[in-house]
């Protein structure tokens, strides 16, 4: 049985009419500090690309550090985002690129760990469509999966066809979600390819149902793809909590350096036997494949590259309409620090 817990869209709405209140308490209690517990939302907490979420519970760190963690989890980034926002949990395990989506938007909301300097995603592309569909100047006509609108794998499609000269209203946004909905929607017609995460890649390439497009597990195919390295999964939190709770955010920040610096010490299946059994889905052999194919995509130790910073901007001031026309207001340094991080290496 997994220790996250599902937001429901019920609480959703709870938590929304009464943002001001929770925000207030949020941002500006200093609970975490004398003692409190953290709620942080992870988008999608079986995904290989935010393991060292669920490892650092595992492996011990967050009670070695003293503090009381309560880790939750929605499929996707935007729903994470908006939970955060709502003020409802302190932090979020998911893509770096929102932070500078939501200063757009008037709200500062900073990296405090980087986990990962490239997306850990793939654009993959139904079997019987391989032929017709094999690289993102073909995504005009089609029918394009994502985990819901908004989200950072929606980010990362319309940044793959915008790079191929083919605009976001060229193709169909699917909201496909994740695991088994996105490997539905694959085998039934419902997309046509779509961006996804392991283990799901891993289900995906074994059982034949679909191919790896454009794979951003790695440095170099990133780069590829998308110009430069693109920081993706990280804690964020929002500015303020973090000003009023450093003691709090340094004790969490600890931990998840601690837990990067094991990961890069142990082999996939010594990582795989540290995740909860249900995380491998009844085939521990594929789990172990899709850590294998995922593990390098993360930080030594938690620190921000600038110029992987600079260039989600890039990206992102090429298609986003909440960015474009925009990049010479966004502050960069305000969507990441590396101040916990460096003391926590210390």
């Amino acid at each position: 049985m997994r220790t996250a817990y599902r937001v429901t869209a019920a609480v959703l709405a709870a938590t929304t009419a009464l943002s001001l209140t929770s925000c207030r308490s949020s941002k500006s209690s200093s609970a975490g500090d004398s003692g409190g517990g953290v709620k942080i939302m992870v988008g999608g907490i079986d995904k290989v690309i935010y393991l060292p979420a669920k490892l650092t519970e595992q492996l011990g760190y967050f009670k070695e550090q003293g503090v009381d963690v309560q880790l939750l989890t929605e499929p996707a980034g935007a729903i994470a985002e908006n939970v955060l926002i709502s003020g409802d949990v302190q932090g979020v395990v998911g893509f770096y690129d929102h932070t500078i989506d939501l200063q757009t938007k008037g709200k500062c909301i900073e990296s405090v760990v980087q986990f990962a300097d490239v997306p850990g995603e793939a654009e993959m592309v139904a079997a019987d469509k391989a032929g017709q569909v094999s690289s993102p100047a073909a995504f005009k006509g089609r029918k394009l999966g994502v985990t819901s609108p908004g989200s950072s794998t929606d980010f990362l499609t319309r940044a793959l066809a915008v790079r191929a000269g083919v605009q976001p209203s060229d193709y169909t946004t699917v909201k496909a979600g994740a695991g088994a909905t996105f490997i539905a929607a694959l085998g039934n017609g419902g997309i046509d390819a779509g961006m996804t995460t392991d283990p799901t890649i891993a289900k995906l390439t074994t059982s034949g149902k679909a191919k790896v497009m454009t794979d951003m597990r790695t440095k170099e195919g990133t780069q590829k793809a998308l110009g430069g390295l693109y920081p993706a999964a990280s804690l964020y939190m929002d500015c303020d909590y973090v000003k009023s709770n450093p003691k709090t955010v340094q004790k969490l920040a600890n931990a998840f350096v601690k837990t990067l610096g094991w990961i890069k010490a142990h082999k996939p299946d010594e990582i795989a036997a540290k995740m909860p059994a249900d995380y491998a889905g009844g085939d521990p052999a594929l789990y172990k494949k899709a850590i294998t194919d995922s593990i390098g995509m993360f930080t030594a130790d938690g620190v921000m590259p600038p110029e992987g910073a600079k260039n989600v901007l890039e990206v992102l001031a090429q298609f986003s309409p909440n960015v474009k026309g925009k990049k010479d207001t966004i502050d960069l340094s305000k969507t990441y620090t590396t101040d916990f991080v460096t003391k926590a290496k210390q």
